[in-house]
This record gives C-alpha cells, sequence and structure tokens, in this order.
C-alpha cells in the first residue's frame, strides 16, 4: 500500500523502516529536514512540506500522523483538512485522549474524511520485535487498512477494538497499568537494592523473566539497564509522566472505578519531580509541635 507518514521521531521513523520492508511505498514528511533526508536513505519517498506529502499520494489517501497529543495533532489536523478529499483517511497513531479523538472523528465524518484512532506500543523496540497496535473507528475503514497494520505488527499484535475513540481508550488503560507495573518493580528492586545481601539485580531481573509469575518484557528491559550500574549513578530520580496515566486516573474518578495502585502510581511520579516536599516539612513541623520530635534543619 501506499502511505504518507508524518512525524520521524523516535517510534515513527522506525515504523517506517518496518513497512518499507515489508514493501509498502511510504512518503514521509518532518518538521526537521534531516530526518526525511535519513529516510529517503531507507527508501522512503522525501516531502518538504505538507502540500508535497498530500500530492504524492494517490486517492484515496491515507495519512498516518505519529506525532504529540493535544494541540499539535489539532494544529496538524487544521493544516491537512484544506489538502484531503472527500474519502481520504487519515490516522492518529500517537497518545491522544480518546476523547479528543471522538471529537476529531465525527468533525471529520462532517467532511466526508476518514479517521482512526490507532493506539501503538512497542517504543524503540517495534522495529525488531514488532508493535502492539489497537484500532478505532469505522471497521470498513480498518479492513481497508489492514495491510499497514499487519506489516507493523508481530502475529496476532494488531486488533480492531470498535467504534471510534476505542483504540486510544485500551492504550490509554494499557499505560496507566503499565505505570502500576513499573512502580511494583521500582519498589521492590529498591528495597533488595538496600538490602544487607549483594544481590545481583542485574541477575534477578533476569532470572524473574525465566519462569516466574511477575516475568515481563519491562523486566528483559531493566536487566539491560543495571547492566553496567546497579547503583544507576547517572541517572537522576525525576520521573516525568506523559499524560495517559492522567486519563486513566481521570475515567476511573469519572465511573467511580477504583483504581489505588495505578493512582498512586502516577502520584509518585510527580513526587520524584519535587526538588524538596513542602508536605513533608508539614509532618516534620506536626510531629515538633505535638510530641516534641527531632527537626532535621538544612
Amino acid at each position: 500500500m501506499q502511505i504518507g507518514f508524518i512525524g520521524l521521531g523516535k517510534m515513527g521513523a522506525f515504523m517506517v523502516e518496518r513497512l518499507l520492508k515489508d514493501g509498502h511505498e511510504v512518503v514521509v514528511y518532518n518538521r526537521t529536514h534531516d530526518k526525511i533526508k535519513e529516510m529517503e536513505k531507507k527508501g522512503a519517498v522525501g516531502s518538504y512540506s505538507l502540500e508535497e506529502l498530500i500530492e504524492k499520494l494517490t486517492g484515496p489517501k491515507l495519512v498516518w500522523m505519529m506525532i504529540p497529543s493535544g494541540e499539535i495533532v489539532t494544529n496538524m489536523i487544521e493544516s491537512l483538512v484544506p489538502l484531503l478529499s472527500k474519502g481520504d483517511i487519515l490516522i492518529d497513531g500517537g497518545n491522544s485522549y480518546y476523547k479528543d479523538s471522538v471529537r476529531r472523528f465525527n468533525e471529520l465524518k462532517d467532511l466526508e474524511i476518514n479517521y482512526l484512532d490507532v493506539g501503538t506500543s512497542g517504543g524503540i523496540w517495534g522495529l525488531q520485535i514488532g508493535y502492539c497496535v489497537m484500532i478505532g473507528g469505522e471497521k470498513k475503514i480498518f479492513e481497508h487498512c489492514e495491510p499497514i497494520f499487519k506489516s507493523l505488527a508481530p502475529p496476532e499484535g494488531y486488533k480492531y477494538i470498535g467504534t471510534s475513540g476505542s483504540g486510544h481508550y485500551v492504550k490509554m488503560v494499557h499505560n496507566g497499568i503499565e505505570y502500576g507495573m513499573m512502580q511494583a518493580y521500582a519498589e521492590g528492586f529498591e528495597l533488595m537494592h538496600a538490602s544487607d545481601y549483594n544481590i545481583d539485580l542485574e541477575g534477578v531481573a533476569g532470572l524473574w523473566g525465566k519462569g516466574s509469575v511477575v516475568r515481563s518484557w519491562l523486566l528483559e528491559l531493566l536487566t539491560d539497564a543495571l547492566k553496567d550500574d546497579k547503583d544507576l549513578k547517572d541517572i537522576k530520580d525525576y520521573v516525568e509522566d506523559s499524560g495517559e496515566g492522567r486519563w486513566t486516573v481521570l475515567d476511573g474518578i469519572e465511573k467511580s472505578i477504583p483504581l489505588p495502585v495505578i493512582t498512586e502510581s502516577l502520584f509518585m511520579r510527580f513526587r520524584s519531580r519535587q526538588a524538596e516536599s513542602y508536605g513533608a516539612k508539614i509532618l516534620a513541623a506536626l510531629r515538633n509541635e505535638f510530641g516534641g520530635h527531632n527537626i532535621h534543619k538544612k
């Protein structure tokens, strides 16, 4: 198939490579042109403006956006709409909020432009092992685009989820679960790191990946992370979040579904970004006030 691809970041470039290796014609565009030149060397067709990208596609035109969620996606769609025609297909493969995806689907449907929301998981390892792909939107549009999903995913690694927004909704929950899993591993390995035993943490991560009930790909990645330095001296204890964990917690609140593990894992990321905790100072001050407990001064 022919596909236009916008966004050649960490995941996008590898996705294009995987599509090229499976025989698809990929026309690429990126805000920074050096990325376009790199992909041209790998066999992609380069375009240096959105107008050029659309001109090089034949109808019905299929365009995949792999860009950050929020206003960036909104602005990109606004730029693309005047260039697209009735029956063309626009895919959002990033981590957009599912409610935004439903709204965009309806807005584009009024213009007779098709829209799929596609949750994509696999990170920088997707080129090698494939991407897990979760698709929402009209089923007939999914079926038309299925060869693309088949090329991106490992065997049985893509699925049509349902109506508009469902692909990004499932990906949102996926990432919320990921937060909780990562936090549990972090706490367990911190405890072992502080123990009186000189535990080979890299070895334990590798061991648990062999038949243990807590085995996962995350443990394989942790084995690699601990390979050179079990103390992780070069890494600052500052953890970002990209939004999906927050949206998962908010959805739980809206539905009155308790999500204590995911919620606490999100809050721990917030805590990691504080240079110092005012709340902890309050606790120390209160203990001193009611019990005369010592305060540690700066």
